[in-house]
């Protein structure tokens, strides 16, 4: 039974595989085996719009497709604007490409000592261990890498990975990502962590995954026993609407919180998914109900064939106003741009500030607009 609070959290059952077992449903591998990846598949599940078919050009030379039965079962079929079917089944416009977008926007490959890390900032790294995720986001940062759809023929190199990060004693922070590191195997897990745990310098292991969201039959009780042993580990999950808080999900949060592993969550702020006040506040409440801390939420980087994904900066600070006084710090995430070509994240705030006198004097405003002097 879920814990006080959670118990208004749906499960998406099993539809379309309703003759599958119970162990083999729960089971992340057979997830995985069954995963729907071709046009064909899909279009035996549900009718797809004009749009949607048109869209699978994109998956030839940019993006692949995947879903796995379970989230599949959680997208509406009958509604085109579905914000979870949206998210992961391939549109039209994600063939076209504007002036400003590039393969990669955040400039990660000019920051890539060795293939696999990226060493942007001074006292951490990013390190990436696969290509593969369990369903591929349409609006992917890292869309000319995963899924290798590209012919990037990124091969992860482990060892040249914690080799380097073993010879610069200024790395004290580790964030493990892919692709999706928890899709590696148990061994390959406890391998890598215990690996940077033996780094004298290593203080800080991280982890950017979206398979609690998209595969929760992946966080097992070995999976957690790997974090318990080895942690504190820090987990950023990336969940974007309150659709994907399913009781699938609570239960795969309360077994990693009670396994010590921190938990966080990145969101990116994507046009008609969640670029509205209410959507919002309902997912930052949801998020705090499964022990997740909002942390950042992202302006959409300008990947190739995303305009149709991003949201005026002004909109993201709107929303984060809404937020910040109206509920508890706790929920409120922190707005950032991912500056091009390499440049970190910058955040953007709302300015409560109206004036800095001579005196050092601050006048502000609150949330509800009242003036204040502090001296």
């Amino acid at each position: 039974m879920l814990p006080q609070g959670k118990q208004e959290f749906q499960s998406g059952g099993k539809g379309a595989w309703s003759d599958v077992p119970a162990a083999a449903w729960d089971d992340w591998t057979w997830q995985m085996r069954n995963r729907i990846t071709t046009l064909s598949q899909l279009d035996a599940l549900m009718p797809l719009t004009t749009r949607e078919r048109e869209g699978f050009r994109a998956t030839e030379n940019r993006l692949s497709f995947a879903v796995t039965p379970y989230f599949f079962n959680l997208i509406d079929r009958e509604n085109p604007n579905c914000p979870l079917r949206r998210q992961v089944i391939p549109a039209a416009e994600e063939n076209l490409t504007s002036p400003e977008e590039t393969a990669d926007p955040v400039g990660e490959e000019k920051n890539s000592p060795v293939p696999g890390i990226v060493h942007r900032y001074p006292d951490r790294v990013l390190f990436l261990t696969t290509d593969r995720c369990a369903c591929y986001c349409r609006y992917c940062t890292r869309s000319r890498l995963v899924s290798n759809a590209r012919g990037y023929d990124f091969r992860p190199q482990l060892e040249a990975g914690l080799q380097y990060i073993a010879s610069h004693e200024e790395v004290r922070d580790v964030l493990v990502s892919g692709g999706d590191f928890l899709l590696l195997s148990d061994e390959k897990i406890d391998y890598v962590l215990s690996r940077l745990r033996a780094i004298p310098h290593v203080e800080f292991v991280r982890i950017g995954s979206r398979v609690p969201v998209f595969l929760p039959q992946r966080v097992t009780p070995s999976l957690c026993e790997i974090f318990k042993r080895h942690g504190p580990i820090w987990l950023s999950l990336h969940v974007n609407h309150p659709k994907e808080c399913t009781r699938e999900l609570a239960e795969a949060t309360e077994r990693l919180a009670f396994s010590g592993v921190v938990l966080g969550n990145q969101s990116v702020l994507l046009r008609g998914i969640n670029d509205d006040e209410s959507v919002m506040r309902k997912l930052v409440h949801r998020l705090l109900t499964l022990r997740v801390r909002p942390y950042y939420l992202y302006a959409c980087d300008r990947i190739n064939g995303s305009a149709h994904w991003r949201v005026p900066v002004d909109r993201g600070v709107e929303i984060i106003r809404s937020l910040r006084g109206w509920t508890t710090g706790y929920a409120v995430p922190q707005f950032v741009i991912d500056a091009p070509g390499g440049g970190g994240k910058i955040p953007i705030n709302p300015n409560y500030v109206e004036e800095i006198l001579p005196d050092g004097t601050i006048r502000m405003k609150n949330y509800l607009g009242n003036e204040f002097l502090y001296t």
